[in-house]
């Protein structure tokens, strides 16, 4: 029987938890994607790959939302089970209040290990293939990233800038600024233009002239017609790898590194394609990486044991509804606190170690705690 009680309200608990986190990941990941049609129309990608893009970002927003959308959901369930009277259920069955603690404490385990493979596998990963993505990806709509009246500068090294754009789509007064090397640059002006994107991605150019300084050196010619390849040239997009899109093995490879650990399985990893600098002056930058990734779900077991103190009051108590605020608003604080505990993370290790062991303390304390009142409140009962 307690095992069929346990499955019902956590299945309960699940079915708000993952409607809750889906809906919020969607509306929020609504509007970022919003944000990211100027891919499309600054950067001339494709749909496709803003698709992409979009889609690769939505594990980073569930990561964020997960701790407060699983707290919350838990304090949602507790609440409406005790104003059901499903709770007093519970305990005319004999269910021990202690023993629901302890299935929740667990199951809290669980889903604490869980947002660590998400956010140290699943979301560095994916954030480091869309950035490959819009690495790699080439420019294929053309009238996106040439705007009448805007110096474009998506292309790496090429400047274009247009006065107007008329009824059919050409474009009148163009002016193009290409760097051809160190101490060499191409500029041409000419009437009109028009992009041809099939079945090469051409700026045909009429009536207008080059001029090319090569060191120093000037030389221009007049043209009636000349086109301009759009091909095979390097977009103006960030090619480096940044630390929240880093591995987290290539993280703690530096971290082997730096202190010599000699650990083998970390020996010998590249992170030559990262902009990740293993050396004692990122250390701070690697350490608040891997406190992000490992350490802040360890706050998921405290706010669960935190509104598991629900448990020891009913709705008949003239306190509940003030007991309420107080641990939501305890929680609330929890979240906002572990997220600025980021910013106290240094290079000195005892401050970073009392960092990293706060939710186990507190883990512990509350759960020392929590427990002692049950049982207290048992044995009154038993009396």
């Amino acid at each position: 029987m307690n095992k069929l009680i346990f499955k019902k309200i956590l299945y309960d608990y699940l079915t708000f938890f993952i409607i809750s986190l889906l809906s919020a990941s969607i509306i929020v990941w609504v509007f970022q994607a919003v944000n990211y049609l100027d891919i499309i129309a600054e950067d001339g990608k494709s749909f496709i790959t803003y698709i992409n893009y979009s889609l690769l970002n939505f594990t980073k927003i569930t990561s964020r939302l997960f701790s407060f959308i699983l707290f919350f959901s838990f304090f949602y369930i507790l609440i409406k089970y005790e104003n059901s009277n499903e709770l007093l259920i519970f305990w005319n069955f004999g269910i021990n209040k202690i023993e629901l603690v302890y299935f929740f404490f667990y199951f809290s385990i669980i889903l604490m290990f869980f947002q660590i493979v998400l956010t140290s596998l699943i979301v560095p990963n994916s954030l480091k293939y869309s950035k490959k993505l819009m690495n790699e990806s080439n420019f294929n709509l053309l009238d996106g990233f040439i705007k009448p009246k805007n110096f474009n500068d998506t292309i790496k090294g090429l400047t274009i800038y247009s006065d107007n754009q008329d009824e059919n789509g050409n474009l009148i007064n163009i002016f193009i600024k290409k760097n051809v090397g160190k101490n060499s640059f191409q500029i041409t002006y000419a009437e009109k233009g028009k992009l041809r994107e099939k079945p090469n991605n051409v700026l045909e150019l009429y009536n207008g002239e080059t001029v090319n300084n090569v060191n120093g050196k000037l030389s221009k010619f007049e043209f009636m017609r000349s086109d301009f390849s759009l091909n095979k040239l390097e977009l103006n997009t960030v090619q480096y790898i940044k630390m929240q899109e880093t591995p987290s093995t290539v993280l703690l490879s530096c971290i082997n590194k730096l202190f010599e650990l000699n650990i083998y399985y970390l020996k010998n990893i590249d992170s030559s394609e990262y902009a990740l600098k293993c050396s004692l002056s990122s250390l701070e930058n690697i350490f608040k990486e891997l406190y992000k990734r490992f350490v802040l779900p360890l706050y998921i077991p405290v706010l669960i044991l935190i509104t598991s103190i629900l448990l020891i009051y009913s709705k008949e108590n003239k306190n509940y509804s003030t007991l309420k605020v107080i641990i939501f608003l305890i929680n609330f604080f929890i979240i906002i606190f572990s997220e600025i505990s980021i910013k106290f993370i240094n290079n000195q290790f005892n401050t970073n170690v009392a960092l990293f062991l706060t939710p186990i303390l507190l883990m512990l304390i509350i759960f020392i705690s929590l427990k002692y009142n049950l049982k207290l409140r048992f044995n009154k009962t038993l009396k």
